[in-house]
């Protein structure tokens, strides 16, 4: 059952979030240097594009879209970050040029549409985001404390596990407010992927996946929607993507890592996860990337990648083409405009595992260009 000051803390939250409706929606906006030259098609065609899913990439997306139409004026490209959820049921539907999901496909879900591929076009933290007015420094959280909030363990920011990662730091007297997701996302699967590795209870009651069962908190659709809870509701915590943390000015917290250290996040720190998993992505590149070993000293333990999805064969040559093309710019030449943005660039093996996977795309069947 919730205790009284669960029951409090929801409902002023609730009274807060009644007043934000109206403002939710999506959004968001990120670049160093690739060793792999991108080399525009000669043969690429005119075409429209359509395309849709993760806002976890949208900001750089937005990027990559701009640039690529600044050598390719005839391709159009029109990029909807609907959720990776929504993303995913579009593709199904073959409404979609491409689309792009922070949750890469299992062997089983990709039966249930065409054959597709999926290519990692980037890499980037899920930051934890909070509002204690009075911290004046940045939150520590250890694994188990950061789960046990979303379990509804921990529900007041002077529990003794919080005080713990928080040495000589006034917490507040204040209840804790969870805040948390209630549209197909992505970035969902990402942080509910890294609760359920570092906790038994979070992998049994609630697992990971697009959508949860969440054990407590409020909902609310898209990163704008939790960020409108947080920023204006003192005593909250929530997840979204680094760079929207920035662009809007909310701090985030350091997470403590395998090696015992409280990590920022960042590109490095992502990087750093990565390389951490290398092997294991040379295997399979939809390896998840949470909670790397303590050897990754300075790795960020909540990040994940992002993946473009494409159908194997398409009827017409000239879309698939220029799909092919858009993402082979992405995933090499578009990835000097992933820092600037807060995100991580792909390493080499990642890319040119991305290109060997474009080279398998075919329209009626037929090689491409």
């Amino acid at each position: 059952m919730c205790s009284q000051r669960q029951t409090l803390a929801v409902c002023i939250a609730t009274a807060a979030l009644s007043s934000l409706l109206l403002a939710l929606g999506c959004s968001s906006k990120s670049d160093s240097e690739s060793d792999q030259v991108f080399t525009p098609s000669p043969n690429a065609p005119t075409a429209a594009l359509g395309a849709a899913g993760s806002t976890f990439i949208a900001p750089l997306m937005g990027k990559w879209v701009s640039r690529y139409h600044q050598s390719h004026p005839k391709i159009q490209i029109n990029y909807r970050p609907i959720g990776s959820g929504g993303g995913i049921e579009e593709m199904k539907k073959g409404y979609l040029s491409f689309g792009a999901s922070d949750a890469p496909l299992s062997d089983d879900q990709a039966k249930e549409m065409s054959p597709v591929i999926q290519v990692p076009a980037t890499a980037g933290p899920v930051c934890i985001i909070y509002n204690l007015p009075n911290l004046s420094v940045p939150l520590r959280l250890s694994a188990k404390s950061l789960s046990d909030m979303y379990l509804g363990n921990i529900i007041s920011w002077q529990d003794p596990s919080i005080v713990k990662d928080n040495p000589g730091v006034k917490l507040p007297k204040a209840p804790v407010i969870v805040v948390h997701r209630s549209d197909g996302s992505g970035t969902t699967n990402i942080f509910t992927s890294y609760l359920a590795k570092v906790s038994h209870d979070w992998s049994w009651k609630s697992g990971h996946g697009l959508s949860v069962t969440w054990p407590t908190g409020l909902g609310a659709e898209g990163s704008k929607g939790v960020l409108a809870i947080v920023k204006q509701t003192p005593g909250t915590i929530g997840y979204l993507e680094l760079n929207y943390a920035k662009e809007n000015g909310v701090p985030v917290a350091s997470i403590q890592n395998q090696a015992g250290h409280f990590v920022q996040p960042s590109p490095g720190s992502t990087a750093a996860a990565i390389s951490a998993f290398s092997d294991a992505l040379a295997k399979d590149v939809r390896t998840p990337i949470v909670d790397p070993p303590a050897s990754a000293a300075d790795a960020y333990p909540i990040s994940g990648l992002t993946f473009i999805l494409i159908r194997k064969d398409r009827s017409d040559p000239g879309e698939q083409e220029a799909t092919k093309d858009f993402i082979a710019f992405a995933i090499s030449t578009g990835q000097d405009s992933a820092e600037e943005l807060s995100y991580a660039k792909l390493p080499d093996s990642v890319q040119r595992q991305g290109q060997e996977l474009l080279s398998q795309l075919t329209a009626n069947g037929q090689p491409l260009k």
